[in-house]
C-alpha cells in the first residue's frame, strides 16, 4: 500500500476536521486507563480517564509523546527524571526515550503521538 493510499484510507475512516470524542469506542488498554482513540493522517490521539493508582510501565518507542493532563496528579518519568504534573501540565517525550506513568489521582489526560502509533491503528480505529 503507498503512502497516500494509506492516507486516504484514514481520511475516509475519520470524517476530519472534526471529531466527537464522546462518540469513540472506550477501550481499557492497561488496568486503570480508559482511552478514546483516533488518527489523522499522521498523528495519533488518546483521550484517557485514569484511575488513581493504575500506572504505565517504562517503556519507549520511535513517536515523539506529549502528554497535557486536563484534571488530577499523575507522575511521569522521562528519562529518569520524575515530576507530578497537574491539571494544565504538559509532558513532552523525546522519541525513543524511556519513559513511564503512575495515576497518583483519578484523572483525565490528552495524549498526543507523532508519527502515528501504527500498532494503535488497526486495534483502536473505529
Amino acid at each position: 500500500m503507498s503512502t497516500q493510499t494509506g492516507v486516504l484510507e484514514c481520511l475516509e475512516e475519520i470524517p476530519l476536521p472534526f471529531v466527537d470524542t464522546s462518540g469513540l469506542d472506550v477501550i481499557e488498554r492497561l488496568p486503570g486507563w480508559f482511552g478514546r482513540y483516533f488518527h489523522s493522517p499522521s498523528m495519533t490521539f488518546a483521550h484517557y480517564d485514569f484511575t488513581r493508582g493504575s500506572s504505565i510501565h517504562e517503556h519507549f518507542h520511535p513517536q515523539e509523546e506529549v502528554w497535557q493532563v486536563i484534571e488530577g496528579e499523575l507522575e511521569i518519568t522521562i528519562n529518569g527524571e520524575v515530576r507530578i504534573a497537574g491539571a494544565g501540565w504538559v509532558a513532552i517525550v523525546p522519541s525513543n526515550v524511556r519513559h513511564s506513568i503512575k495515576a497518583l489521582t483519578d484523572g483525565r489526560a490528552i495524549i498526543v503521538d507523532y508519527p502515528l502509533r501504527r500498532d494503535f491503528e488497526r486495534a483502536h480505529s473505529r
